[in-house]
This record gives C-alpha cells, structure tokens and sequence, in this order.
C-alpha cells in the first residue's frame, strides 16, 4: 500500500522518538480491518515492543475481528494522546499515530508469553506480580488470543 502525504505539514510529526512517545503513553488502539469490502474497527489495549517494532493486542482467541483477520491479514490502527479540549476556543488539544502493518495471530505459547509480558508491561504500573501469577497458568495462556500487528507505516500528527 503506497504512503500517504500528510495535507497539513504544520501540525506532521516526523521525531521518531516523539511518535513512540505517543505509543508509549498510549494504553488503546482503534484497528480498522476489512473483509470482502465490509468494514470493522475494534478497539483494543496493547503493548509496545519497540525492538521488533509491532503491537501486540490481547483478545478473545474466536469471533468477528479474528475472522476478519483470517480473511485480510493487514490492518490500520490509530492511537490517540487526548491533551484536553480547549475551552472558549472550539478546539481540541491531541496527538495522534496512524499505523499500518499485516496483523499476525500468535499461537506458540512461547510467543504468547512473551506478548503478555510486553503487554502487561506496558498497561500495569507494577508488572513484576502480574507476570508472575500470569506465567504459572500455561493452559489458560495457551486459551488467550494474541494478535501481533507490525508497524510497516506510521504518521504522527498534532492538533491544536
């Protein structure tokens, strides 16, 4: 899929650094999926693996949006930082990262593991525990669905 031009350069971020910060600070992502013409988006927490690039949402193992990926295995996502409505001025303070990628359903449990551990690392203030008592249950691991998604795009932009 061919890039896009951003229409406003004014308000484009192009700092990588600042475009994972609005990732990292993120704890939501809207994916918008597509199958045989028909539109879905779904929202859904994350977790961020900065090194390998990708997303990694938890959800339930079945149902619509798996069957969607199963049929077009690439996806667009968009998180968005809220910095406030402005008031008295009609306008709204935000940042936001428009991402797109093929979208993979994790089964190994290996990889599941480690998925969680990036997403609960990225959600919870204190993971340690949480990993913890998580990591002991390999059958209810192996039941979560997994989706990894990895960022081929991305734009940032900020708004007023």
């Amino acid at each position: 899929m061919p890039g896009y031009h951003m229409r406003r350069k004014d308000k484009e971020i192009e700092d990588a650094a600042e475009i994972s910060g609005i990732l990292k600070r993120g704890k939501f992502a809207s994916l918008a999926l597509c199958r045989d013409g028909e539109p879905y988006i779904v929202t859904l927490n994350y977790g961020l693996d900065e090194t390998g690039r990708c997303l990694f949402f938890h959800c339930a193992a079945e149902g619509l949006k798996i069957e969607f990926m199963r049929s077009r295995a690439y996806a667009c996502g968009t998180v968005v930082e809220d910095l406030g409505y402005k008031q008295g001025q009609c306008s709204h303070a935000y940042r936001s990262a428009v991402f797109r990628g093929p979208v993979e359903i994790i089964s190994k449990l290996e990889e599941k593991k480690r998925a969680l551990s990036i997403l609960i690392r990225h959600l919870e203030d204190n993971p340690e525990p949480m990993i913890e008592k998580i990591m002991k249950d390999e059958k209810a691991i192996g039941t979560v669905g997994i989706v990894k998604l990895v960022i081929d795009e991305i734009t940032a932009k900020s708004g007023s």
